[in-house]
């Protein structure tokens, strides 16, 4: 490991002897981390029954374990850079592996906020480093597939949570969305440990730490990550809590640019963003973030809020059109990468998002689960085709020497671009839901025939249950009937938004320009060539010469 004179960190070609297990670690964690933070969104309700949490409680709860990971992600690559991944990776696994243990058996609710916060900071420094390792330890021609890897987790682990947490509430027992991790974690120490050689602290990069910057990253990152986490629960500007954490954080990640470029040795050099293509893959990846909240929100919440399923009776469609597919479109991915430049494989992906949500505009209150095949597997193919070639793209036009700055950008981006598309979701729907609430309400005029009509229908049916209160519960039955549309209809308008997002987003790929050639460069002669089309592409250019 060395660095530059301009303090930027220089990735060596570094080749250990078993540089696979270090891989698997990596990728083995970032698997872990995606499902970590899924299972506990998703089982959350579950979790404040069991730890016997008021609502407030277990908000704050869930805000606390994953504004920790967000504080630490952006600095792990650097982390992993300086210390070595045995450092970073091997003894914080065999941590968060008690803590996991821990975690179901503490009722004090001081504690397991302590124990939260340790659990997220751990697991926070699982994914960051996944990409460091795939370029410094993995022959050139074997970055794809493992990217792809990387890549892929997110939507695998959105498609498959509700099913997994499902399954453990049902058979298990809520404990084990936590013990899941105590069972993997040493499994990743172990493989870290094989596939790592003992390095030096590199002292000299260690000195000349950017301290200031990474705690002011990853502190202001934190704070507005904690004020849109609780702004829709708050009412947003109506709490004073979350302005403050808003503007406070928002201020910090300011002074951090200023101060990355007064800085000697900045960490996170924005020079990086100066890059036309590395911008806008930033860019893409928050669409992308925002237009994916049909599988990991809007579906999962439509199933739950309206038709009243339980999250393994939702989670069943998910992962057989969601997950499962995955297992195809992935390899499919990265053969036309090879094949094509990576703007087709993205506007594919997009494509895929627009059209689902498209589809999804046809919502009625009747949808129960097999109506969203086709959306869910439409926006499986987009997830799997979308995220890999928006980190080919940045990655081809990213200067080595400012590796780790680009890791903490799209580590940023990618934790920021998700609680973004939650929180902006989450205010979306709830606005909506009231907008048709209000219109509708007024359309049922006293003396409406169909109005009469329905209450007489449903006046009968509640009089055999005591004439007496009929009238009353009839009226009930046809405000809820009136709540339910009212939810159809936010539900929609919510597809209608991910649809225009999809469509800016393959606007914003026209203004991308060709990458450089270099390890991501495709060769579309290779499947003419000869049979080892099917074996991962060198690095080298391709042999035109015949």
């Amino acid at each position: 490991m060395t660095s530059s004179d301009s303090g930027q960190i220089i990735v060596p070609r570094e080749s250990p002897s078993r540089p696979i297990f270090a891989v698997v670690a990596v990728l083995l964690g970032s698997f872990l981390a995606n499902f970590d933070s899924r299972l506990t969104s998703v089982g959350l309700p579950d979790l404040r029954g069991a730890f016997s949490l008021s609502f407030d409680e277990g908000a704050w709860l869930s805000t606390a374990s994953i504004g920790s990971q967000i504080f630490i992600a952006p600095a792990v690559a650097w982390l992993a850079a300086v210390f070595g991944l045995r450092r970073v990776l091997g003894v914080p696994s065999l941590v968060f592996a008690m803590i996991s243990v821990l975690i179901p058996v503490t009722h004090d609710y001081r504690v397991l906020m302590a124990l939260s916060v340790i659990h997220g900071l751990l697991i926070g420094t699982f994914v960051p480093a996944t990409l460091l390792i795939i370029f410094r330890k993995l022959p050139t021609r074997w970055w794809l597939p493992a990217i792809a890897l990387y890549a892929i987790r997110v939507g695998f682990a959105v498609d498959s949570s509700s099913s997994l947490v499902g399954f453990y509430l049902e058979h298990w027992g809520w404990s084990w969305i936590y013990w899941q991790g105590a069972l993997v974690a040493p499994f990743m120490a172990l493989m870290t440990y094989l596939g790592t050689l003992r390095e030096p602290i590199d002292r000299a990069l260690l000195k000349d730490a950017d301290w200031g910057g990474m705690m002011l990253l990853g502190t202001g990152l934190s704070m507005v990550y904690a004020g849109l986490d609780q702004g829709n629960r708050l009412d947003w500007l109506e709490s004073g809590t979350v302005v403050a954490l808003l503007i406070s954080g928002v201020m910090l990640l300011f002074i951090f640019v200023v101060n990355e470029f007064c800085v000697r040795k900045p960490w996170a050099h924005v020079g990086v963003l100066r890059n036309r293509n590395v911008s806008l893959s930033l860019i893409a990846l928050l669409f992308y973030a925002l237009v994916s909240s049909c599988n990991s929100l809007i579906v999962p919440n439509f199933l739950a809020a309206v038709t009243q399923l339980r999250p393994e009776q939702s989670g069943e469609i998910l992962w057989t059109y969601g997950a499962l597919p995955m297992v195809i479109w992935v390899p499919l991915s990265v053969l036309l990468l090879r094949l094509f430049d990576s703007r087709v494989v993205l506007i594919l992906g997009f494509m895929a998002f627009a059209g689902a949500n498209l589809l999804a505009t046809q919502l009625t209150h009747e949808w129960a689960g097999d109506e969203f095949s086709a959306i869910v597997l439409l926006q499986s193919f987009g997830q799997a085709f979308t995220v890999l070639p928006i980190i080919i793209t940045a990655a081809s036009n990213v200067d080595r020497a400012r590796i780790i700055a680009f890791i903490a950008y799209i580590q940023s981006v990618r934790l920021g671009g998700t609680e973004i598309s939650v929180a902006l979701m989450g205010t979306w729907l709830r606005m909506r839901e009231q907008v048709h609430s209000h219109y509708l309400g007024p359309h049922i005029a006293i003396g409406d025939p169909d109005a009469t009509q329905a209450l007489k229908q449903l006046t009968d049916i509640f009089a055999s249950h005591g004439v007496s209160s009929a009238p009353q519960r009839a009226l009930a039955s046809l405000a809820a009937l009136l709540q339910r549309e009212a939810n159809v209809l936010a539900y929609i308008d919510g597809f209608e938004l991910c649809f225009g997002l999809a469509v800016m987003a393959l606007l914003l790929i026209s203004l991308m320009t060709r990458a450089p050639q270099g390890a991501f460069t495709p060769d579309p002669t290779i499947v003419c060539r000869s049979w080892r089309w099917l074996r991962p592409a060198t690095a080298q250019l391709p042999d035109r010469s015949n």
